[in-house]
């Protein structure tokens, strides 16, 4: 027990000095990655507490690698170690389209209620980008994570399962739509207890990082009863829960209507001049819009599954694409959180030691941020960002920069590494 991360009575994680971490290597791409990265994250943790702490990393088995070894994508020990150790670390895994074994991502996420995905964005000095500010964009999404189209409630065109729901739909319920056989069916799930849980964490996100807004992104105006519901049942929390830490657009709109919109502006200044955190909403396809246009009116940013899919990549691709974002599964409950590369397999790339290792090292940042290392963090943080600024990268960036060093994965790491 003296190496197991446990979460406390107190709502806190207790880490101990040498923490069990499981990981999982990856596919394609992901050993080499892998094996980058955890040079960098070793040596970060050595230089900060002169081995006072140290990581003891647990290989486990997922996707192609396991099922050569084991037989089976996702084995069930691999599961019950991210279980009992409570923070893990994974490379990217096999997703097929269209068919084929269950996302691997998705099976984790649900298994272990990881019910946040956590994605900070940022842009680091030197960063090839194709907008104009990107040092304006520093936002992080919350993204539920367990419901929406990704509970996986779906049925193929033709089966007897499609056709029992549409005949419900059309005899049982009405519903005005033309059904055929060659109709898939899926079912959007989005309920008071998910949508509440995931927005309160990105309050309480923003209230212990000082941050000046949290976003509700969704499709409201069209999804009533499933993102409209989300929106309302974010201002529900936020008022009940937060009343005294947050102004939201709701209380705005009830103050135009009883007082008029200047009061209703007034208000809202007095909020911000208080201190209080902004809570507004965005219907999605706005927000797309407006994250271009000015992303400086944006922090912290809850949303539903589908819709966080696309908005975390949008951003990432506006501060240097995906291979610099990093991403988290959490339970803020029970302490269980998985860091993981955001991008894929990149198959047509493994055992090359060319690709950027940034996405599973930043996660491992996280993930450090996460145990309270934060000086090991920092150091890691800060030496990436001076490897890039130098021009010394590996070939996402070589192809966008002027006047730079073409490094292999390993190589990144060693310039990383010599900077810590």
């Amino acid at each position: 027990m003296e190496n197991k991360i446990t979460m406390g009575a107190d709502g806190r994680l207790h880490v101990p000095e040498r923490p069990v971490i499981p990981f999982i290597i990856g596919d394609g791409i992901g050993p080499d990655i892998w094996r980058a990265a955890v040079r960098v994250f070793d040596r970060a943790i050595e230089k900060c507490y002169n081995g006072s702490k140290k990581i003891i990393w647990k290989e486990v088995l997922a996707g192609e690698k396991a099922y050569n070894e084991r037989g089976s994508w996702l084995p069930d020990e691999t599961l019950q170690s991210f279980r009992e150790y409570l923070v893990g670390i994974k490379g990217p895994l096999t997703t097929p389209i269209g068919g084929g074994i269950r996302s691997l991502n998705v099976a984790l996420r649900k298994e272990l209620d990881l019910y946040v995905c956590l994605r900070p964005t940022k842009w680091y000095d030197g960063v090839p980008s194709p907008v104009r500010r990107p040092e304006l964009v520093d936002m992080v999404v919350f993204r539920e994570n367990t419901e929406d189209i990704y509970a996986g409630i779906e049925f193929a065109a033709g089966t007897p399962e499609s056709r029992t729901i549409q005949n419900f739909l059309g005899e049982k319920l009405g519903v005005d739509y033309t059904f055929s056989d060659d109709t898939g069916v899926g079912i959007k799930m989005v309920s008071e207890k998910g949508s509440k849980r995931l927005i309160r964490a990105a309050i309480e996100y923003a209230i212990a990082h000082r941050k000046p807004s949290v976003t509700i992104v969704h499709k409201g105006n069209i999804m009533k009863f499933t993102e409209g519901a989300f929106k309302q049942w974010g201002f529900e929390v936020a008022e009940e829960e937060f009343g005294d830490r947050t102004y939201t657009w709701g209380q705005w709109e009830r103050t135009k209507e009883e007082k008029g919109q200047e009061a209703a502006n007034q208000e809202q200044k007095e909020a911000e001049q208080s201190g209080k955190i902004i809570v507004k909403d965005m219907i999605a396809d706005n927000f797309l819009q407006q994250i271009l246009l000015a992303p400086r009116d944006f922090s912290v940013v809850a949303t539903l599954n589908l819709n966080g899919d696309y908005i975390s990549d949008a951003l990432a691709a506006m501060v240097g694409g995906i291979g610099i974002a990093p991403g988290a599964n959490i339970n803020y409950s029970t302490g269980h959180a998985i860091f993981e590369a955001t991008h894929g397999t990149a198959p047509r790339f493994a055992n090359t030691d060319t690709m950027n290792p940034s996405s599973v090292i930043l996660s491992g940042v996280m993930m450090l941020e996460y145990l309270g290392w934060q000086e090991a963090a920092d150091t890691i943080v800060g030496a990436l960002a001076e490897t890039i600024r130098d021009r010394t990268v590996t070939v996402d960036f070589f192809n966008l920069m002027d006047g730079a060093t073409l490094l292999k994965t390993s190589e990144f790491a060693d310039r990383i590494i010599e900077k810590i």
